[in-house]
């Protein structure tokens, strides 16, 4: 059996795996919050180890090497560093975040400003989802090609219908616990790899002198140990450059959202960057060990060594160990360059499917229609990664490009929609799209102009215009932000309200009414409420099944209407009865399963759910009153008053 065989058979025990674990969670899939959300109830460590998984490409890992192999430990500022500091500044995040009644960014923003900015920012995550998921199709074709001479439509192949699969079965949920398996073999992989790495430059057995260990690091340049060898203002542009588009990621967000309360969400974070730095730290191990043993990379020096030292380690696996050691060093990238894609295709997919077909396409889709729609966006997504894999030639390149239109695009309309109130609808779409378009400009004219394995155009015209120029988009999109903002009318108070807790309380409407906890009916509509508590809330649900066919839109006008309440902050498939500062706790409702259905939900607090229960009552009764204006009548649960 040759060493391909070996590969293929592991590689269909682990898709095997990951299959099932789609499986397992495509029966609980009943809601576009247990998709896309996995019914938000996350732990910690599950979210630490998905937070890891999710940023750990497998052309990221072999670039990161390749950087370490000829810039030492200044190069952590391109990608490594980042990656650490943006989970823990969303760790930091997280009071906010967390808080905020929403399932994507753009739907968000949509709270924040208006509906002009939900579809234009779901068209820019998505470009930006896929050109992060090309960087791992990338990756793996790398290391196909190199162990086994395939071509790079076999790794697109092997990633877009595993990815495919286990995600639009099991949405969030499959992905993250799937991610949990994938980090484990990517962490085995890299810290084995460095001890055999370490091993081979130590032992005199590759064409080189036998060192002590001890020697062998003691021999580092000391330049390569200082993080500030590229010089102080390049680190300041890079974090400008990086960071803000990486803690603005939708895909942490949603993971954020997905924790089952506030601390699982800030431990998971945290967790998830100190996951990132062992397997950093293995990676710079490795690269000490590559160097020694292949001392010509580093002579070539940057950029034009990055041709040999990006392939490093797989020439290294391929030269020195048997197939059955190559084919599992082949899964373990595979592994991490899945757990990448099934992220970027939840992410991007969530965009298409919620914030543009079910926001403008059909407003009044059912949650049957929806989760078919979700699984097709994520098809969407991945084949469209798949296709522009073959055109896009730089593993990091695609990362840092993707990182950079989201930079200059929406982080000023988003942080500062969170934090500031003046913010505005003018401000933020003018910021938006001056920014994407002056990043991409600068992009393709960089691109256009730098000759192949060459430093970029941009930068040798200056330093600041490094990174394709991105620190120009984003100042271009913050004196937008901030001067538009502030020549144009404030925001109102409904946009206000769920970012802003003193504005939700001069909004929200008290409830007057009383319940008689002794009440039968109240005490028999108790019964049909499914209650799930998940740390710190409590999950509220009622599945209403009405006597004919829905006019949804209709039916929430005459809701909003009839009981002032009633709000449609981010459009008709979003109902909130504004009761509170919390919209979390609001009671809300949305299209169910079928076209007869409606569901009722709210996420109150554990402590006030007993109050909570009162409002979901009343709430049932605003719904079934109107309904009975329109001659539709609830059949399950059965009401026996009336208002």
């Amino acid at each position: 059996m040759d060493g391909y065989q070996i590969f293929l058979i592991l590689l269909a025990i682990y898709l095997a795996g990951l299959v099932s674990i789609g499986w397992y969670f495509t029966k609980k899939q009943k809601s576009v919050t247990d998709f896309w959300l996995a019914g938000r109830e996350i732990g910690p460590k599950t979210i630490g180890f998905s937070a890891a998984a999710s940023w750990l490409t497998a052309g990221g890992i072999l670039a990161v090497i390749g950087f370490y192999m000829l810039l030492g430990m200044g190069s952590i500022w391109g990608f490594v560093a980042p990656n650490i500091l943006a989970l823990l500044i969303i760790a930091l995040l997280v009071g906010k975040i967390k808080n905020l009644p929403s399932i994507t960014q753009p739907e968000l923003l949509e709270q924040r400003y208006s509906s002009a900015m939900r579809a234009p920012l779901g068209i820019i995550i998505a470009i930006v989802m896929i050109l992060f998921a090309v960087a791992d199709i990338k990756g793996l074709a790398l290391v196909l090609e190199v162990f086994y001479g395939l071509s790079p439509l076999y790794a697109a192949i092997i990633v877009a219908l595993a990815v495919s699969v286990y995600v639009t079965l099991g949405g969030l949920s499959a992905v993250v616990w799937t991610d949990v398996i994938q980090f484990t073999f990517l962490a085995i992989f890299t810290i084995a790899m460095a001890f055999l790495a370490v091993g081979a430059a130590t032992s005199g057995t590759v064409d080189v002198s036998a060192v002590t260990v001890s020697e062998l690091f003691g021999n580092v340049d000391s330049t390569w140990w200082n993080p500030f060898s590229i010089g102080i203002p390049l680190v300041l542009i890079f974090i400008v450059a990086i960071i803000p588009g990486w803690m603005t990621e939708q895909d942490p967000w949603q993971r954020v959202w997905a924790a089952r309360d506030k601390r699982s969400a800030q431990y998971g974070m945290v967790l998830g960057s100190m996951l990132i730095l062992v397997v950093f730290a293995a990676c710079a191990v490795i690269a000490i060990g590559l160097n020694s043993i292949y001392p010509g990379i580093a002579q070539m020096g940057f950029p034009m060594g990055m041709a040999e030292a990006e392939p490093a380690l797989l020439k290294f696996i391929v030269e020195n160990f048997s197939p059955l050691v190559i084919a599992l060093s082949a899964i373990g990238l595979a592994a991490a360059a899945m757990s990448c894609t099934d992220t970027f295709a939840t992410s991007g997919a969530s965009c298409l499917s919620r914030d543009i077909y079910q926001r403008f396409i059909q407003p009044d889709a059912t949650m049957k229609q929806m989760l078919v729609v979700n699984r097709l966006s994520v098809l969407i997504i991945i084949f469209s990664a798949t296709v522009a894999s073959f055109f896009i030639h730089s593993i990091i390149d695609a990362i840092h490009i993707a990182t950079f239109i989201a930079s200059a695009s929406y982080f000023f309309p988003l942080m500062g929609g969170l934090y500031w109130k003046r913010a505005t609808k003018e401000g933020a779409f003018s910021a938006m799209v001056i920014g994407a378009v002056s990043q991409i400009a600068l992009v393709v004219y960089d691109l256009t102009n730098t000759p192949p394995m060459s430093t970029a155009y941009l930068e040798t015209v200056s330093p600041v215009l490094m990174n394709h120029g991105v620190v120009v988009g984003m100042s271009l999109s913050a004196v937008t932000f901030f001067g538009v903002s502030l020549l144009t009318k404030p925001s109102g108070q409904v946009n206000l309200a769920p970012f802003f807790s003193e504005e939700a309380e001069k909004l929200a409407i008290k409830d007057e009414k009383e319940v008689d906890e002794s009440d039968l009916e109240f005490t028999g509509f108790l019964k049909n409420i499914s209650e799930n508590v998940t740390g710190e809330r409590s999950h509220l649900h009622l599945h209403l099944r009405v006597s004919e066919r829905l006019d949804w839109k209709k039916t929430i006008g005459m809701l909003k209407s009839t009981y002032p309440a009633w709000v449609t902050p981010s459009g008709p498939d979003s109902v909130y009865r504004l009761t509170h500062a919390d919209m979390l706790s609001c009671v809300s409702i949305s299209r169910g399963s079928n076209a007869d259905e409606i569901w009722m939900a709210a996420e109150p607090r554990v402590e006030s759910v007993r109050a909570l229960k009162k409002e979901f009552f009343i709430a049932y009764g605003e719904v079934a009153s109107v309904l009975e204006q329109m001659n539709i009548w609830v059949v399950t649960p059965k009401r026996r008053i009336k208002d």
